[in-house]
């Protein structure tokens, strides 16, 4: 038996069904703020890592999976998505032909190799977004603010959103200055890695974790202080735009992000628990403004973040988030018998094609044994199929948490499933209105244009009759969609009495029914 890659995991089942959904959420509202898709390859250029991370990050450093491949070219694991999606811009001339900016999201693996922890892995999926062509602090609060919105979208309470800025460049310039006469005093005493930052970029010192060094930091210059009016006027905007928009936000000093790209506004969404947990950052980006040119395009600023999906799914599991969602199925189909095998397919292909999820036991199990397979699936309703429902063309529904039952005729099985599953209170006229009868298309005066007092449904029925489970008022008249009455000659789809007429396909008349033929004389 072959074990895991350390630093690897599969994601099956449950946990499968839980990334799904906490991409789908991500994807959604990204798209809400004009965000699209961008698929990168996890290959690239070694190249591409060292212009755009830096040297002085530790990814680049210590992290990366690089090796030579057979035409002996550096070739590079991507550890980050935001270069590679840079790169795609450039390469295919977006930034020449699209107004600004151009807004991207992506989700897809990355490999680093460090410690494994809970929700960290050596390969990991990360979705992201990049806003590329930045002319001013109103896209970078937008960006947080998409951020939040998606973090509020799966159900985090409690989010604390931490921001600093690392200025405009002679802001950093002189902030530098100022860090290494400070730092130089302290040297001696940190860690070898800070030793190293000291050299490559000193500003990466303020991201050590060392609990000593943590010390030394807490009393080192802040930003602040070093700060020209028009950065301190820029994230002082940004400041301004979270508050209106209700934000809560607190302003890190010691917030300076691992990765050398950044320059200007930087945050991190942090965490804590209902029990008071505090799982730090579960996302995090800033605004970039030579990013774009070191990968060979023109000197246009960005900003952007990004969020780890293995850690999200992990912190909403322990913190109960998901304890409610659980992947539902609609019908299980139990044929009693072999012989109703082909008959239980044949409806299972039907129900999906309307979009219900299904699924049929062709296995020769008992009763019991089924309803169990049902319920372990997690399904709404279990159908059953025996030797009277194929007789009379029926099926039972039992629903698998009431235990109620019905015997429901097959010609009705889409209008009845959409009706059980559909709980009343989302129900909603299909021309997008909420009417206090329950026709398909409207009440009076309704965007569909019907007056159902006194004129025919765009359904075809008259609302002048009692309910029926069409959602139509019919008298002591049979309904016209699936109850017993003589069935119209022409096309079988309507019951026919006192209020019908009957039709053939007898041009005889001038008079046409629903189906377009001639009424008899």
């Amino acid at each position: 038996m072959y074990s895991l890659v350390k630093g690897t995991h599969d994601v099956i089942l449950d946990e499968a069904d839980r990334y799904t959904a906490v991409e789908n959420v991500l994807t959604a509202t990204a798209k809400l703020y004009g965000y699209r898709e961008f698929r990168t390859p996890i290959l690239e250029h070694t190249e591409l890592f060292l212009r755009s991370v830096g040297n002085s990050s530790d990814i680049v450093r210590k992290e990366m999976y690089t090796f030579m491949d057979k035409s002996d070219r550096s070739i590079t694991l991507r550890p980050e998505i935001t270069a590679g999606t840079i790169r795609s811009i450039v390469n295919n001339k977006l930034l020449a032909n699209q107004d600004f900016p151009l807004k991207a999201y992506y989700i897809g693996p990355n490999f680093r190799y460090e410690r494994p922890q809970q929700g960290r892995y050596r390969q990991f999926n990360q979705f992201g977004v990049e806003c590329v062509g930045v002319v001013g602090p109103e896209r970078d609060a937008e960006v947080i603010i998409l951020g939040y919105h998606q973090l509020d979208e799966l159900g985090f309470e409690n989010v604390t959103l931490k921001i600093n800025t690392l200025g405009d460049e002679k802001s950093r310039e002189d902030y530098k200055e100022a860090l290494k006469q400070y730092f130089s005093e302290h040297l001696d005493e940190m860690c070898s890695d800070c030793k190293e930052r000291f050299k490559l970029n000193i500003l990466r010192i303020l991201d050590c974790k060392v609990e000593n060094d943590r010390k030394i930091i807490e009393n080192a210059p802040k930003i602040i202080d070093y700060l020209t009016d028009e950065a301190k006027q820029y994230f002082e905007t940004i400041c301004k735009i979270l508050d209106e928009s209700e934000i809560p936000y607190v302003i890190d000093h010691d917030l300076v992000r691992g990765l050398d790209y950044y320059s200007g506004p930087v945050f991190e969404f942090h965490y804590t628990s209902k029990l008071g947990k505090n799982y730090g950052a579960i996302g995090a980006g800033g605004h970039y403004g030579k990013l774009v040119k070191e990968v060979g395009g023109p000197d246009v600023e960005g900003c952007g973040f990004a969020m780890g999906i293995e850690r999200l799914v992990s912190v909403m599991t322990d913190d109960g988030i998901f304890d409610d969602f659980k992947a539902k199925m609609d019908v299980y189909l139990m044929p009693l018998s072999k012989d109703y095998y082909h008959a239980a397919l044949c409806l299972a292909n039907d129900l999906r094609s309307d979009g219900y999820v299904v699924e049929v036991c062709l296995e020769n199990k008992g009763i019991s044994q089924m309803f169990k397979k049902a319920e372990r699936r997690n399904a709404r309703y279990a159908g059953i199929i025996g030797e009277t429902e194929i007789l009379t063309n029926t099926i039972i529904l039992k629903n698998l948490e009431t235990k109620e039952q019905i015997t429901v005729p097959l010609k009705s099985i889409i209008y009845t499933l959409e009706h059980l599953l559909k709980p009343e209170e989302e129900s909603e006229c299909c021309c997008g209105d909420d009417h206090e009868h329950e026709c398909c298309c409207g009440d009076d005066d309704c965007c569909c244009e019907h007056n159902h007092e006194d004129d025919d449904c765009c359904c075809g029925h008259d609302h002048e009759h009692d309910d029926c489970c069409c959602g139509h008022n019919h008298e002591d008249d049979d309904c016209c969609c699936e109850h017993d009455g003589l069935d119209c000659d022409c096309c079988s789809n309507h019951s026919h009495d006192e209020h019908h007429q009957v039709w053939s396909h007898d041009d005889k008349d001038e008079e046409c029914c629903c189906c377009g033929h001639k009424k008899d004389k």
